[in-house]
C-alpha cells in the first residue's frame, strides 16, 4: 500500500498562486503515478493533472492547463503542484492520488486540502 499526506491550501485571491505537496511512503518503489483530483463544492471528484513516475510528460485538465505545474521529486517521492492565476472556480478540496505498478488500476488517496479562492 501508499500511504499520501499533503500540505499546503488555504484561502487565496483570485489571480494569487499557492502550491500544493503530497509526500508518499510504503511501496513507493512501485509507484506507477502520482497526481491530483479536486472535488468543488456540490461537484464530482474531477482529475487536474498526473505525472508518471516512470518520466513522459505531465497530463493536465484542459480546465488548469497553463495556470498549474506539476512536478515531482522521486528521490523524496514527493509531487508538488504549482497553481498560479487562481480562479474562484478552482475552490474544491485537492486530493492527492497515486497508482501502483500492480495491474490494480486502484487508487490510493490522500486525506486532502482546502483551497478558497475569494475576495
Amino acid at each position: 500500500q501508499v500511504q499520501l499526506v499533503e500540505s499546503g491550501g488555504g484561502l487565496v485571491q483570485p489571480g494569487g498562486s499557492l502550491r500544493l505537496s503530497c509526500v508518499a511512503s510504503g511501496r513507493t518503489f512501485n509507484l506507477h503515478t502520482m497526481g491530483w483530483f479536486r472535488q468543488g463544492p456540490g461537484k464530482e471528484r474531477e482529475f487536474v493533472a498526473r505525472v508518471w513516475w516512470s518520466g513522459g510528460e505531465p497530463a493536465y485538465a484542459d480546465s488548469v492547463k497553463g495556470r498549474f505545474t506539476i512536478s515531482r521529486d522521486n528521490a523524496e517521492t514527493t509531487v508538488d503542484l504549482q497553481m498560479n492565476s487562481l480562479k474562484p472556480e478552482d475552490t474544491a478540496d485537492y486530493y492527492c492520488a497515486a497508482t501502483l505498478r500492480d495491474g490494480s488500476g486502484m487508487y490510493y488517496w490522500g486525506q486532502g486540502t482546502q483551497i478558497t479562492v475569494s475576495s
